[in-house]
């Protein structure tokens, strides 16, 4: 007996089921095992052989199931996601692509081209970050996905979109176009230096200028440069330079106005930043009658400030070395120009004295002997050419008549050859035709004697006319006695 039930997974053979739909087991035939429901026109209809009744779908009817239920329900129609990003994919239609993930599991996600264009924030690999959209199933691959529609960093994410909200209001007015942006002067007398007395920036921005250029006079503008006063007090430190530069006039030494600004602070969170992304420090800035370099905490850090500076520097210190030169270097360029200008006084030098000598031997060969005697030895030259072409040409024509006799040898005697051959065959020709070898065969001419006319016809000669008959050996003299009939005996 069988011991396989209606739960079996293992499905029986092919030859299990006959024709009409029943199952064969044990001899016993049991209807309706085979059969199901289905949309004929009878009503049911047989299943495949050996599959017990059971339905065997397809990979797409299940990807689609899947689909219709992730769709039925609400909850994934509209969530929010935190998580962090991880490996980011931008294809070349624009579309992103990335995971969400945490400690214990990890969720595909896809941002389409146009939500990515009106967001401000864009995802990084590492960031921890808010997402919003729907979780949807992309049906051919089968795989489950999040479609984002937003996105932001966690924790600050209201910060971020001011930030960015207000980096595009000002970028419109046109206040972080590079044409505005000024050039620093190479080795400014005074530079004025925007930030806190107290911290570690201004020692370092100090330290730095008089290593590298200490001629360079640096004036301190106290501000503060955190906290809820900060934007107010960077803006105040920023009109008092103002004034301040304007009362000197453009004095000299001590009392020289500086040339550039620096608005330095050291790093920190977005928070602590903050005060550089106010917009009233950002038009403060833009404008300022001086160049301003900005060098706002450290190099990832990014503020408003950065933008509308003239140039921006990735820490203090790094703006400190922006602004003035490397007195080492300048050292090296001054040493450098020096043993520049001593080759190129030696190269100058030397250049006039073998020009000095050119002119020399200029006027050597100008002198009437020298010209005398480069004559007489021009003229030696072309003698000398003119012997050695001629002979060339000589040369060259024996030559070359030697090479047509050569050839005009063979040439000749195959055409006399040739003439005596034909001359040959001329001469037989003649000989045969010639009357005399008619003669030897017994013929005979006969002329008449009074003009040597040649008789062709017996009417030529009347009786009584002098013949003479020219036979091979001799000529017979004889007397016509006139034409005969050809009846007459004798005549062919």
């Amino acid at each position: 007996m069988s011991r396989r039930g209606p739960l079996d997974p293992r499905l029986p053979g092919w030859d299990a089921v006959d024709e009409s739909g029943s199952t064969k087991e044990g001899g016993a035939v049991h209807e309706g095992d085979a059969v199901r429901e289905a949309g004929t026109a009878g009503g049911r209809q047989p299943v495949p052989p050996g599959t017990l009744g059971l339905r065997v779908r397809s990979v797409s009817e299940v990807s689609r199931a899947i689909r219709e239920r992730v769709r039925a329900d609400d909850g994934l129609r509209d969530l929010w996601v935190e998580g962090e990003v991880g490996r980011v994919t931008v294809s070349a239609a624009g579309h992103a692509y990335f995971t969400l993930k945490d400690a214990r599991a990890q969720l595909q996600c896809v941002w389409f081209r146009d939500d990515r264009a009106r967001s401000p924030f864009q995802p990084q690999t590492g960031l921890q970050v808010v997402a919003h959209g729907r979780v949807d199933v992309f049906e051919p691959q089968g795989a489950l996905q999040l479609y984002v529609d937003s996105l932001q960093p966690w924790g600050f994410g209201d910060l971020a979109i001011r930030f960015e909200q207000l980096k595009a209001r000002l970028a419109a007015e046109g206040l972080f176009e590079a044409a505005r942006k000024r050039a620093l002067p190479a080795r400014p007398r005074a530079i004025a230096v925007v930030t806190s007395p107290s911290g570690a920036v201004w020692r370092d921005v100090c330290n730095v200028i008089a290593r590298r250029w200490p001629l360079t006079r640096v004036v301190l503008v106290a501000c503060q440069v955190q906290g809820e006063g900060a934007p107010a007090s960077i803006v105040a430190a920023f009109r008092r330079l103002e004034r301040w530069v304007a009362s000197l006039d453009g004095g000299a030494g001590d009392t020289a106005p500086p040339e550039l600004t620096i608005l330095a602070r050291g790093g920190g969170s977005l928070e602590d930043l903050w005060s550089f992304n106010d917009e009233r420090v950002v038009r403060a800035i833009a404008a300022h009658p001086l160049p301003v370099v900005c060098g706002v905490g450290h190099e990832t850090d990014v503020t408003l400030a950065d933008f509308v500076a003239d140039m921006r520097a990735p820490t203090p210190s790094a703006a400190a070395e922006l602004v003035v030169p490397d007195r080492v270097e300048i050292a090296s360029l001054i040493a450098g120009l020096g043993s520049r200008g001593g080759t190129a006084v030696a190269a100058r030098v030397g250049a006039a004295g073998r020009g000095l000598v050119s002119e020399r031997r200029l006027l050597d060969r100008l002198e009437p002997r020298a010209q005398l005697a480069a004559s007489r030895e021009r003229a030696g030259l072309l003698l000398d050419r003119a012997a050695r072409a001629v002979t060339d040409r000589l040369a060259a024509a024996n030559a070359g008549q030697e090479r047509l006799g050569a050839r005009m040898a063979p040439v000749v005697e195959a055409r006399l050859s040739g003439a005596r051959t034909g001359l040959a065959a001329s001469t037989a020709s003649l000989v045969a035709l010639a009357p005399e070898a008619t003669l030897r065969r017994g013929y005979a001419i006969a002329r008449r004697t009074v003009d040597g006319a040649i008789l062709r016809d017996p009417s030529d000669a009347p009786a009584g006319t002098s013949v003479d008959v020219t036979l091979w050996h001799g000529t017979l003299g004889a007397t016509s006695e006139g034409p005969r009939s050809s009846e007459e005996p004798g005549r062919p």
